[in-house]
């Protein structure tokens, strides 16, 4: 089969557009060695070595079949439909690539047991993992250059976040598989990265994109914004630090990035790390106030790994801030988020210096009961065992009452800007909190954040 050949029969498979078109024919010819129909053996030489082996037995069950069942070779239009059902697919089509790739029948109305679906989700983690790595995009070149790698047990911890809303029963139903899945837009975009990389290791340019109008509705086609996009944000920050002690690894990264807001992930900034700032509380505050959204990630020294979504400025105030995008999450022993409940606004509040108010850092519930409390005391810290502001919440330390061994805190996105940049001219009569305490802009100077110590003062009045 030629290149022209392959074009044609491409073109028609009316469910791809003009662009997929290209891509499937590509790859069809490469593994087909320019001939009608691509064998399994040579499938398997050409994307073994690109994704995790079971994700390779489970296409390989779909495209060619089971037992007796099983073909020798795959024709295009089976091949083109593998890729528009992982990139695109509607939850019907997801739901056919995951039973038949499990060795089932699609007419089967048989339960599927748990634990077959979840390999069949760390399979594609697994993968989706393994070509970020051979891909070497730049986004994962700023986290892989500083010493963050990737754990073959978080690898399963991000499986089993995906999946424990199906843990309850030993097996799942068809019905039971449909709502998972139309809820499981993490799971289709790392389909959609996986698939994409596969199916375009012919041609790593991008494909043209046609004038002509497609013949799939616009509704069900990949956007070229949608197919470049990765859940590995650009690590920033770091240029200065050289031997940078990482705490997060890719799973855990991709994982909390992917319940960001959008806008927010796409980059980013490192602001503070207790190894290389030191352990101080003026300090931490230092860093972070007036540095727009942030997420805060805390290890106790149980080994437990969680933190909080900051959607706003962190500012010295007596009241609590923040909107209804924040969230609360674990990373270690288990991987969970909990977003907010809507029952209260406690979302973030800090505190430093103050004698009728509590002096520390929280993100929800209330004063002495809060989801998250970092005390001003560094190194010590509270999760409550419930808190009405996040929902699902559960007590996220090894113990209430815990002192913590790290704790680091990231930007997102590009910084605010400050009163100067936005022409606003801070009034000479502002006064700071620190104003009255040597000691903090003592460590401010220290830490070399001497900059924001105008940054803890009041906003002047409008």
């Amino acid at each position: 089969m030629g290149v022209n050949s392959s074009k044609k029969l491409a073109a028609k498979c009316s469910f791809l557009s003009k662009d997929e078109q290209h891509i499937v024919s590509n790859s069809f010819r490469l593994a087909s060695k320019n001939s009608e129909k691509i064998k399994e053996e040579e499938l398997t030489k050409l994307w073994g070595s690109q994704m995790d082996l079971r994700l390779l037995q489970y296409i390989n069950n779909y495209l060619f079949g089971i037992g007796e069942l099983r073909t020798q070779t795959v024709e295009l239009e089976r091949f083109a439909e593998l890729f528009v059902f992982c990139t695109r697919g509607t939850v019907d089509e997801k739901l056919k690539v995951l039973i038949v790739s499990l060795g089932r029948s699609d007419s089967e109305s048989n339960d599927i047991p748990y634990i077959l679906v979840k390999e069949y989700v760390e399979s594609i983690v697994a993968s989706y993992m393994k070509i970020q790595k051979l891909s070497n995009t730049k986004q994962f070149k700023t986290w892989f250059s500083r010493g963050c790698f990737t754990s073959a047990q978080n690898i399963q911890r991000l499986a089993e976040s995906l999946t424990h809303d199906l843990a309850a029963a030993d097996s799942i139903t068809r019905r039971a598989l449909e709502v998972w899945l139309q809820g499981s837009t993490v799971l289709g975009q790392l389909l959609l990265f996986v698939f994409m990389h596969l199916y375009n290791i012919s041609h790593k340019d991008k494909p043209q994109v046609s004038g002509e109008k497609s013949t799939v509705e616009e509704s069900h086609t990949v956007s070229e914004k949608e197919r470049d996009r990765s859940l590995v944000p650009f690590c920033r920050g770091l240029d200065l630090i050289p031997s940078y002690p990482s705490l997060l690894d890719l799973n855990q990264i991709v994982f909390i990035n992917a319940n960001l807001p959008q806008q927010y992930q796409l980059e980013w900034r490192f602001l503070f790390s207790s190894e290389i700032h030191g352990e101080s509380f003026s300090t931490l505050i230092g860093r972070i106030v007036n540095q727009g959204p942030s997420v805060l990630v805390v290890e106790d020294r149980n080994g437990y790994m969680f933190g909080g979504f900051a959607p706003a400025n962190w500012s010295l105030s007596p009241n609590f801030f923040g909107d209804d995008s924040s969230f609360l999450f674990t990373l270690a022993p288990r991987m969970r988020i909990f977003p907010s409940t809507g029952y209260n606004q406690h979302f973030q509040y800090l505190n430093l210096h103050q004698q009728t108010m509590p002096n520390g850092l929280a993100m929800g519930g209330q004063h002495s009961y809060c989801g998250l409390w970092i005390d001003s005391e560094y190194g010590k810290g509270h999760s409550s065992e419930s808190c009405t502001t996040y929902s699902g919440y559960q007590q996220m330390s090894y113990s209430k009452d815990f002192s913590f061994r790290h704790l680091e805190v990231w930007g997102l996105g590009a910084p605010p800007l400050t009163p100067q940049e936005k022409g606003e001219r801070v009034g000479m009569s502002a006064t700071s909190v620190l104003d009255g305490n040597a000691e903090s802009k003592t460590m401010l100077k220290m830490a070399g954040r001497t900059i924001h110590s105008e940054g803890l003062r009041d906003s002047p009045p409008n």
